[in-house]
């Protein structure tokens, strides 16, 4: 396992473990590639929706030549004085930064004097760069903006809240571990329930593609497959680093059939980012542990699958064309995906209707009802296209 970059680099370079590298965690690296690939997609998925008609630019109004705004001074000031308040110390103590970098950027510890230098530096360079382009008399000046050009709004607005859902909602799941270490359980960056950031991100994106006058379906149909393969990189990440998303003790015996590597059937996830298990004889580095018995590899058995979804829908959205379909058949695959993993992984189990489901499964049967009402509805519109207006 890579619980940071350090590990990776270890085993292709021979470098030393926890080095310098060990400030870049494997888990946030693959969720940064994991909102690149979704915003790439999504990309060009916009892009064939403005060829074919269906989405066009809209034109809007903007006042030039008044200044910079006080929200940009103070936001950029606040910028400056973070920056301040924690560089001092991370530079000052970097074997303490490397060995709990979250621990320490959330920390009350940090340098006063170079925080109010940052925010003086940064907001004034802000106002004083505003007042170079102002003029004297301000004008009012026409914007064409592409729908594709939002992708960037976009991806930042699924960043923001989809980690906060998916935090909120692992929380939830886990209520006894927040109430004994509040603090820790809302910065730990493991333990992310994806649907909690799917559905949070999904509202707050909704919200926002709506206030710029873009048909919210079609954005819908564009991100499905962008989901559904960042999910997949996401994943990656999950088995990469050995977060703890992985499924129960495999006690059976590999099958004949199973042609697949020895680790992809069972694995014990040495040098898991949790430092969870036993000892592993010999190391001396900081990630020395591995599970006591082999897990069901749940973390790749998703990737598999979600790479599979994302191919029936890139192949189907040129062939099925209502609108609506390629989103509401994400929903209803993905929820049948997560359902029958479930039920290899280690997670709590409520009783739901005389059943024992975890929160995910009761999620899923939600999310695919709601894809089926979703596709009988846009079915029974296929007559009438949403095209976008001006």
């Amino acid at each position: 396992m890579y619980p940071n970059l350090s590990y990776l680099l270890h085993d292709l370079f021979g470098t030393a473990r926890d080095n310098a590298f060990s400030i870049v965690q494997m888990f946030g690296l693959m969720l940064g590639l994991t909102f690149l690939t979704a915003a790439y997609i999504l990309y060009k998925e916009l892009k064939r929706k403005e060829a074919e008609g269906l989405l066009i630019p809209i034109t809007s109004e903007e006042q030039v030549g008044t200044g910079a705004k006080w929200s940009e001074v103070l936001l950029n000031g606040l910028f400056g004085f973070i920056l301040g308040f924690k560089l001092p110390i991370i530079m000052g103590d970097f074997a303490a930064f490397k060995d709990n970098a979250a621990g320490m950027v959330f920390s009350s510890q940090g340098n006063w004097m170079i925080a109010v230098l940052g925010l003086a530096a940064f907001g004034g360079y802000t106002f004083w760069q505003g007042q170079k382009s102002k003029l004297e008399q301000p004008k009012i000046v026409k914007r064409v903006t592409y729908p594709y050009q939002r992708i960037g709004d976009i991806t930042v607005i699924a960043a923001i809240f989809g980690l906060l859902g998916a935090r909120l909602f692992s929380i939830l799941e886990n209520l006894d571990s927040f109430w004994s270490d509040p603090i820790g359980q809302l910065f730990s960056g493991s333990g992310l329930t994806i649907y909690g950031g799917l559905i949070l991100a999904f509202i707050a994106n909704y919200i926002f593609v709506k206030s710029h006058k873009i048909p919210p379906i079609h954005v819908m149909d564009g991100i499905a497959p962008a989901l559904i393969l960042g999910y997949a990189v996401g994943r990656l990440g999950c088995q990469l680093s050995g977060d703890g998303d992985w499924g129960i003790i495999n006690e059976l015996a590999k099958p004949g059939w199973f042609i697949f590597p020895d680790w992809m059937w069972s694995y014990d996830y040495p040098h898991n980012v949790l430092n969870e298990g036993v000892a592993i004889e010999g190391c001396t580095d900081k990630y020395c542990r591995k599970l006591g018995a082999g897990v069901f590899p749940t973390p790749i058995y998703e990737v598999i699958g979600s790479v599979l979804i994302f191919i029936i829908l890139w192949v189907l959205r040129n062939r099925i064309k209502f609108t609506g379909f390629i989103f509401f058949l994400y929903a209803m695959l993905m929820s049948v995906e997560r359902f029958l993993i479930e039920y290899i992984r280690v997670n709590p189990r409520y009783d739901f209707l005389g059943f024992q489901l975890s929160q995910a499964q009761i999620i899923s049967i939600g999310v695919f009802v709601a894809g089926i009402i979703g596709m009988i509805y846009w079915y029974n519109r296929r007559d009438k296209p949403v095209i976008m207006t001006a």
